[in-house]
């Protein structure tokens, strides 16, 4: 039943990290990334869609993406879709392809970018320790119902508080590298 527990702890940080790797890949760098537009959606067919599921993204250059879609009569839909969403770009239509070109960060925009990355990995820190204080609680009631031993549940605790620290150590090193990216001209 310990075990099931540490288990779950750490299949529930692997989630929070895989969610912080997510919101790290909206964060744009000075390069060129499909995922920046994986949060725009547009009205296919009366029902909201994701950009990725009615056109083909890639990168043209370093600082240039291009939105190829599968049915001509979306392009404006398609712009009209990137210039509302909060990505901050504007896309140029050529006919076939709606290119999006990327402006280089300024300095001020790399802090700010850098400021919202340390703000979802704390996030994700939390969302660990929180993980982290569920599964002690978890064990201490089986310690009240008898189900586990005093040994076992400290045992267990270190096992958990180590599983906690080798997390955050991943979503330390994972802004290290987002804010590495994000800094470099």
């Amino acid at each position: 039943m310990i075990d099931e527990i540490v288990e779950d702890a750490d299949e529930r940080m692997g989630k929070s990290l895989d969610s912080l790797q997510q919101a790290f890949a909206k964060i744009r760098t000075g390069r060129a990334n499909p995922s920046l537009l994986d949060t725009v959606t547009i009205e296919y067919y009366g029902s909201v869609t994701p950009l990725s599921q009615v056109a083909s993204i890639s990168v043209e250059d370093g600082r240039t993406l291009t939105v190829s879609p599968w049915e001509k009569p979306l392009i404006p839909e398609i712009e009209k879709a990137i210039l509302k969403s909060d990505i901050g770009i504007t896309p140029v239509s050529t006919g076939d392809v709606i290119r999006v070109p990327l402006p280089p960060l300024t300095e001020e925009n790399r802090k700010d970018l850098a400021k919202t990355a340390r703000s979802e990995a704390e996030n994700c820190r939390i969302a660990i320790r929180n993980i982290r204080r569920d599964a002690i609680n978890d064990i201490r009631e089986l310690v009240k119902e008898k189900e586990a031993t005093e040994d076992d549940a400290h045992r267990a605790e270190d096992r958990i508080q180590s599983v906690t620290d080798a997390r955050v150590a991943q979503v330390d090193k994972s802004l290290a590298s987002k804010e590495a990216d994000l800094m470099e001209f």
